[in-house]
């Protein structure tokens, strides 16, 4: 590649890296990341541990508990982990 295109392009990667980035207090980050692995658990363990829920059922951070406890109560040893790191 020319030295001048990759210049130009790693340009471009860091200004647009440095407007992209928000800052948030690290309670609000884990939050965030809480939430989006309870998500991700609802739709992994869905036909083992939610079957009588809907599949898009909106998981929103009051529900994380919810999962957990449900992973806990239903779920295999998989489950079990998963629901012991939305618990941390």
């Amino acid at each position: 590649m020319d030295n001048t295109i990759h210049k130009y392009l790693a340009e471009i990667g860091r200004r647009g890296g440095r407007k992209s980035r928000r800052s948030l207090d690290p309670e609000t980050a884990r939050a965030m990341v809480r939430v989006r692995e309870a998500r991700r658990a609802f739709r992994e363990f869905h036909a083992t541990c939610f079957w009588s829920y809907r599949k898009d059922l909106v998981i929103g951070p009051a529900d994380v508990e919810w999962v957990a406890e449900t992973l806990k109560k239903n779920g295999d040893m998989r489950a079990w982990r998963m629901a012991g790191r939305l618990c941390r």
